[in-house]
């Protein structure tokens, strides 16, 4: 960033959760994601004349269960508020929403940041519905609208301008991401749009303590465009102060694929949305009682199942802080556990390529038995299958056929490793003779050249042969 040690970049966060509800927050329709455009909708949901809301007691509940976790008081009597602003996706014509009565308050959240540990504190968590979905057809000059996500019950999660850095807001969120998973309070699916942020942003010269002109950066559906965001966004902000040309109170959107922001609309002040009570609706009470059955629902918060696998399972701390974050992740390892007492590759697998297939087909479980994974890690610990084959030949065929007998697969298509007797003589013959002009440089020091030899036995065989075996017997022949 220009001028990074003159100007502070100051950053408030507001997360739009969507919430494990089973149906819409104020009427029976349901959530599933992925249904055809329209079809999970009803009159209530679409805003007819007449109908009338009623309040998703579960979005309470979980509301509740996450302001208790992020340590945030309470608030015992509360009503709704009508947002008023027009836009297509919006079937009423407003948002029902919290406006004075956020049900939770004044917490905090407390992140690793650079080896150092920061308290975010959040202003508010409030419940809300949300808007439909637009989607623009370029090609025919039309937009159509899906109503299928109108009336979803979120969560805002908005935090004070406490976070100072893209590094920070990106740690934030992820914890953030961590821990309404944990809890069950939303699945934190980004890419499906249950989890998104808007950026508030404004720079002001190091030592001032008055905040600068506001702008916002709506939308952004991933941790990592959340990070570049902020990146972009700051040093425009910073140039333009330094150049002394006026900050304009913004709605901005990020570009993905320059990483550059642009002017949305100029940004409405609180006053625009003419907050006033929802009529359709009466105030509620949270009561003592139901605070505290919620209370002892909590799961043990994540650095407490850190500490957990730590000490059971000899976990280094990365590995105990990726499994403690991720519920999926966590029950998995659990069931890999109780199949073997490798626990280090057991952790090596879950947090490895499991996660990385977890990620990409962004399902909800990973459906080899973990049985059979544990049979993949003794294969490899007995010196007869390499982790190479397992993961890129066993393991996606495992995924599709949960059922197979592993060793009669394995076998089946001859990916047992070789031993020196059955066949990677002739393989190391072949590389070193491949290699002839680099032998001389290895014994004359360049150690690291075994890696080359090493490396074509295991191309010629397949990668079938044990690289251990191989590499201790092209020593021995490279001393002659």
């Amino acid at each position: 960033m220009n001028d990074a040690s003159t100007y502070e970049v100051v950053i408030g966060l507001e997360v739009h959760a969507q919430l494990l509800t089973r149906s819409k927050l104020f009427c029976g329709d349901p959530t599933a994601f992925g249904a055809e455009p329209n079809t999970q909708v009803s009159a209530i949901s679409l805003g007819h004349p007449g109908t009338l809301p009623r309040l998703n007691r579960e979005a309470v509940a979980m509301a509740v269960k996450l302001g208790l976790a992020c340590n945030c008081s309470i608030t015992r009597e509360n009503y709704f508020a009508r947002k008023n602003y027009f836009y297509p996706d919006l079937p009423k014509g407003y948002q029902i929403s919290q406006h004075t009565t956020p049900i939770c308050r004044n917490g905090w959240l407390e992140v690793d940041v650079n080896g150092e540990t920061k308290r975010i504190r959040l202003n508010r968590i409030h419940i809300e519905e949300d808007a439909g979905k637009s989607m623009h057809d370029p090609t025919s000059g039309f937009s159509n609208i899906d109503y299928n996500r109108a009336g979803m019950p979120l969560v805002e999660i908005v935090t004070e301008p406490d976070i100072r850095s893209a590094d920070e807001a990106f740690t934030y969120v992820t914890e953030l991401r961590k821990l309404v998973r944990h809890l069950g309070v939303c699945d934190g699916n980004m890419e499906q749009g249950s989890l998104r942020c808007d950026v508030n942003i404004s720079v002001r010269p190091m030592g001032e303590t008055a905040l600068g002109t506001k702008v916002e950066i709506k939308n952004l559906n991933s941790i990592r465009f959340i990070k570049k965001a902020i990146e972009s966004e700051s040093r425009r902000l910073v140039d333009l102060h330094r150049k002394g040309e006026p900050i304009l109170q913004q709605t901005r959107g990020l570009d993905e694929n320059s990483f550059t922001t642009y002017a949305i609309r100029t940004k409405e002040d609180e006053d625009d949305y003419r907050y006033f009570p929802e009529p359709d609706l009466p105030p509620f009470t949270v009561t003592e009682e139901f605070i505290e059955a919620i209370r002892k629902q909590l799961p043990p918060a994540p650095a407490e199942v850190k500490k957990e696998l730590s000490a059971r399972y000899a976990l280094s701390e990365y590995d105990a802080s990726q499994l403690a974050g991720d519920p999926v992740l966590m029950n998995y390892f659990t069931a890999l556990s109780a199949e073997t007492t490798n626990y280090k590759a057991a952790a090596n697998w879950t947090i490895g390529p499991i996660k990385n297939w977890l990620q990409v087909d962004d399902r909800g479980e990973f459906p080899a038995p973990a049985a059979s994974v544990a049979l993949l890690i003794r294969l490899i610990d007995e010196g007869r299958l390499s982790y190479g084959i397992a993961v890129q030949k066993v393991l996606p065929h495992l995924i599709n056929n949960p059922e197979t007998d592993v060793q009669e697969y394995i076998a089946g298509n001859d990916l047992y490793l070789q031993g020196l007797s059955d066949g990677p003589d002739k393989h190391i013959e072949e590389a070193l003779k491949k290699y002839a002009d680099k032998i001389p440089e290895y014994k004359k020091g360049k150690k690291g050249l075994i890696s080359l030899f090493v490396g074509e036995v295991m191309k010629l065989s397949k990668g079938k042969a044990d690289a251990k075996l191989v590499t201790e017997k092209l020593i021995e022949k490279l001393k002659n």
